[in-house]
């Protein structure tokens, strides 16, 4: 196996964000398509209105996916970007042998006898 760990610049590339905002579109495209009937038997103007419905779902759930990703992008701190993570993101950065047991009590709150 290789040792290459991916940044998070690598993971994210403005293409990809792209792609997966126009893939989301044209899920809704179809969507919207299978939904109004379009490939049934209708008449001119259903269908399309159909089209046209079609194209407006598909227009604003690009606009939206790109939007939502790009701000979700920028949660992330610009110096961080070039740094490998190796760890889970969420967890704390304390050690895990720094932390006391839960069961154990403080030194100086010891019963007295």
């Amino acid at each position: 196996m290789t040792d290459h760990k991916p940044t998070r610049r690598d993971l994210m590339k403005p293409v990809q964000l792209l792609g997966l905002a126009f893939a989301a579109a044209v899920f809704a495209g179809i969507v919207t398509l299978v939904s109004m009937g379009f490939f049934q038997a209708k008449p001119a103007a259903d269908i399309e209105r159909a089209l046209v419905v079609a194209a407006i779902a598909a227009g604003v759930s690009f606009i939206a996916v790109l939007l939502i990703v790009s701000l979700l992008l920028l949660a992330v701190d610009p110096a961080q970007i070039q740094k490998q993570v190796d760890r889970p993101v969420l967890l704390p950065d304390e050690h895990a042998g720094d932390a006391p047991a839960a069961g154990d009590e403080p030194a100086g709150d010891q019963p007295r006898s």
